[in-house]
């Protein structure tokens, strides 16, 4: 999902606090993605890394580790290590996907091929898999081991359940914490984790981070559906893709014999013609699937703000409340 279009951007006020932090973690990605045997592997890398992404996840990593009172280097690391398993899942997730566009961008798989994203992707883990052992701490070994195949297993349950009309919210949920949450829950705990801070606090760094990537891929579901040229988004990809999200789970569940046998036969079998699309957006007008979606996006980024009340009054705490309200900003 896109965090550029509303008039403000407290990510970005977020990176602006922490530039010195983010500009050492630029720079060990950089060194940490050379190779000097296999050249394609920081080219590949590069294409992507330097496409202009947001680098959330390692800001939020940094954010947590200083507002806990980190004084250490070790924080960048583990923002480096974020940022690499979040790269290293692109590039399969692409391949996976088929894509052929991403940031705007052509694909890796799409400039090299398939083969070389799925390879320089597993490089990609095992350079975070060093970077996160640098630090010495086993626990946060264990965080960041437990999101990489959280987020795979996500994938892999994704896989079967997109297209299957018996997926319900709780499938959803699922998908979705492995697909989007495990790595923000991962990413903000392990900033608490590295700063030593008592464990109420990494609690709620870990429950921030999920209810926050929740909410981050819900709207960004429902923009597919409710979005605009605007919102970066083109209304209906999913729909042509055949994706069970959130807006149609919830139409499907209160849906009579006819409109089943719509969904069954665009969804599930892929028949879909002209026209259809309409269909699916009265269907989910109908049944109030859109509006109770953004309910439930607004839900979650409410759970990531009230996380944050036990941990130390600082600067960018308030930048922390202001990115939950601004991930939900397009649905507001």
């Amino acid at each position: 999902m896109g965090l550029d279009t509303a008039a403000t951007k407290p990510h970005e006020r977020l990176s602006n606090h922490l530039a010195p932090e983010m500009e050492a973690v630029n720079a060990l990605i950089r060194d940490r993605m050379a190779s000097k045997h296999a050249p394609r592997i920081p080219e590949v890398t590069a294409h992507l890394v330097e496409a202009g992404g947001k680098r959330l996840r390692p800001l939020l990593t940094l954010a947590a580790a200083r507002m806990c009172g980190y004084d250490g280097p070790y924080h960048v690391h583990l923002a480096a290590t974020v940022e690499f398993i979040h790269t290293a899942t692109l590039l399969h997730d692409d391949v996976v996907d088929e894509s052929a566009q991403r940031r705007g961008r052509p694909t890796a798989n799409l400039l090299w091929d398939n083969k070389s994203s799925v390879l320089v992707g597993d490089y990609l883990f095992s350079r975070s898999f060093q970077l996160m052992v640098e630090t010495g701490s086993l626990r946060v070994l264990d965080i960041l081991a437990n999101a990489s195949a959280t987020i795979a297993e996500g994938e892999v349950l994704q896989l079967t359940a997109a297209q299957d009309l018996r997926t319900d919210e709780d499938i959803y949920l699922q998908v979705v914490r492995g697909k989007t949450a495990a790595l923000f829950s991962a990413a903000t705990e392990v900033g608490g984790v590295i700063a030593g801070a008592p464990e109420d606090q990494v609690q709620a760094l870990f429950t921030y981070g999920d209810a926050l990537g929740i909410s981050f891929q819900i709207v960004d579901d429902l923009l597919d559906y409710w979005g605009s040229e605007a919102t970066g988004k083109n209304i209906g990809d999913d729909f042509r893709e055949r994706k069970l999200t959130l807006p149609v789970i919830k139409a499907v569940a209160r849906a009579d014999a006819e409109e089943r046998a719509f969904w069954v036969r665009t969804i599930e079998k892929g028949r879909q013609q002209d026209g259809d699309l309409e269909i699916a957006l009265s269907l989910l007008n109908k049944h109030n699937a859109l509006q109770d979606t953004r309910a439930e996006a607004l839900r979650w980024a409410d759970k990531a703000k009230t996380a944050l009340a036990v941990l130390p009054d600082d600067p960018i705490r308030q930048m922390l409340l202001d990115i939950a309200d601004y991930v939900v900003a397009r649905v507001n």
